[in-house]
């Protein structure tokens, strides 16, 4: 384990950013205007510009130079004032939010409260997959033009966390190009603002050609001051390791935020190149359909095996995650037994202990199941989204076969793979998710409450329903007494665990390596944000 990783393992249920800085060196990269640009590459494409329409972590690190919430984060994943400058509770459910002044979005226009009220309306919409950062928002209320009211259902003790990704959209903007509403991304609709965008951020992102490129240049009428020097960025997704590699070992490219983990300890050694070690806040886990009274895709008849706890405890003893660890991810992971990261308010280290691979006891669960020979299903998952996500499938499908469970691996780009689990076309899927508020209730919420509307369950794919579990999610929305709230989502952790609704493998660590012209620091949220970067313009 590397130092980086240790210090975040022993340190508090809030996280600890680790803000390495790299030393300066040579490059100065080719630019479509004067000044420095940062080519940065990954695998990943993102989905769209509409900044209410996907939460997806590739697109929202895009987006966030765009777009920007009443409040951010800064470099400790502490809130501070964005589009707000101060905020005040007024009652136990009311907050007042005083709007910057001075701010235009990209195309000139001033920023007022009509465009957050907007933008709450809009995020609101059964379209979007980003509803649950407006969950216990009851109402946004115009006081003037730069004062506005946050009202809630109930006290809400994470708000501000919350709305970090409740991002502010021009509401005449979008008026005037026919984007009133979020995108409809699961249908594959397009609209002006999916293609466009218009935020008042720190960049203003000039193109994008899907699978090809990102533009972006650095916004000269932002409101604040920056600590990077970065122009113009070009974000390039690459979906081969080997190419992707070669772009930043010849030059083409300065920085990749996921470079493949076989890697990473061949690339320590090279001169030119430092590595950016990291935790990530992001669990990989496999969800199962608990819903369906036939399995879709299995070769039961009228019986659904994901209904038994004793078939998905059989998967989950058969999965060996440190063998995962160890020769998947070449020890860039850490093997997990529940939904969340370590980091993150709601992990305990007792909680997150795997029960030890058990073949045998896998195969007498199965029996007792009345599943002795087996049965078979398929495994959808993605091929370019999470770290090594198509090889963690193919390790899973050989480790289940030992138990006599035939898992038919289906791997797809992300792109394809997202609109078909929001369908629930699938009977079995690898999924990663990040707590973006640094708080269990995120993935809780998204992924275990019952679903009831655009945001409860927003990524229940498997369709749980467990009314203790429920009962604790929604307490721990207004609970505000913090032991109380703590014990809650200990809880509602623990009784996901304990009933295998689903099956975690492991929260990933990720490295990212650049130039040593480029000077930056990591995101456990792993979303780079290029106002913290700098790029040496002194070539060596």
């Amino acid at each position: 384990m590397t130092r980086p990783i240790a210090a975040w393992l022993a340190g508090s249920a809030w996280p600890v950013v680790f803000t390495w800085v790299l030393a300066a060196c040579s490059l100065l990269a080719p630019s479509l205007s004067a000044g420095i640009t940062l080519r940065w590459a990954a695998q990943s494409d993102i989905l769209t510009l509409d900044p209410h329409a996907q939460s997806h972590t590739a697109t929202s690190a895009i987006l966030q130079h765009a777009y920007e919430g009443l409040v951010r984060y800064d470099s400790n994943f502490q809130i501070e004032p964005a589009l707000a400058a101060s905020w005040t509770r007024t009652s136990p459910t009311e907050w007042r939010f005083n709007l910057r002044k001075g701010v235009k979005f990209h195309d000139g226009a001033p920023l007022t409260t009509e465009d957050v009220v907007f933008s709450f309306e809009r995020l609101k919409e059964a379209n979007s997959s980003m509803t649950s950062h407006v969950n216990n928002i009851k109402e946004v209320r115009r006081v003037d033009d730069f004062t506005v009211d946050l009202i809630l259902e109930k006290p809400l003790p994470i708000l501000l966390r919350n709305i970090v990704d409740f991002r502010i959209m021009s509401k005449a903007w979008a008026v005037r190009n026919k984007s009133e509403k979020a995108q409809d991304l699961k249908n594959k609709e397009e609209t002006f603002a999916s293609r466009n965008a218009n935020g008042t951020g720190s960049y203003i992102i000039r193109s994008w050609a899907p699978e090809q490129r990102v533009v972006m240049e650095r916004n000269p009428a932002w409101w604040d001051t920056a600590p990077g020097n970065v122009d113009e960025v070009m974000y390039t997704p690459i979906r081969q390791d080997a190419t992707r590699m070669a772009a930043l070992l010849s030059g083409e490219v300065d920085l990749v935020t996921d470079p493949p983990t076989e890697d990473v300890a061949r690339l320590r050694q090279n001169n030119a190149l430092r590595i950016l070690d990291g935790p990530e806040i992001r669990t990989i886990f496999i969800g199962l359909d608990q819903h369906s009274e036939e399995l879709k895709y299995g070769s039961v008849r009228g019986r659904n095996p994901f209904k038994d706890i004793r078939v998905r405890r059989a998967l989950h003893l058969a999965t060996d995650a440190e063998a995962i660890r160890r020769n998947t991810m070449h020890g860039l992971s850490i093997p997990a037994a529940i939904l969340v990261a370590p980091g993150v308010n709601g992990w305990s280290r007792e909680l997150d202990r795997r029960e030890p691979v058990n073949l045998k006891e896998a195969k007498s669960l199965l029996t007792e199941a009345g599943y002795g020979e087996g049965f078979e299903f398929t495994l959808d998952c993605s091929n370019n989204r999470y770290v090594n996500d198509e090889e963690i499938c193919e390790a899973l499908v050989g480790m289940w076969a030992r138990i006599g469970v035939k898992a038919r691996l289906n791997a797809m780009p992300f792109a394809n793979f997202i609109p078909k689990l929001e369908k629930f076309d699938s009977s079995a899927y690898l999924l990663g998710w990040g707590a973006t508020t640094y708080d269990a209730l995120n993935s809780l919420q998204s992924l275990v409450r019952t679903r009831a509307n655009s945001a409860d369950g927003s990524y229940n794919m498997g369709r749980i329903s467990d009314p203790r579990i429920d009962a604790l999610i929604d307490g721990a929305k207004s609970e505000t007494e913090p032991a109380k709230r703590e014990a809650m989502v200990k809880e509602a952790l623990q009784l996901t665990a304990q009933n295998y609704y689903y099956l975690p493998i492991h929260h990933q660590v990720r490295p990212w390596a650049m130039k040593k012209s480029v000077r930056t620091i990591h995101k456990s949220d792993d979303r780079p944000e290029t106002r913290f970067a700098v790029v040496s313009a002194e070539a060596k």
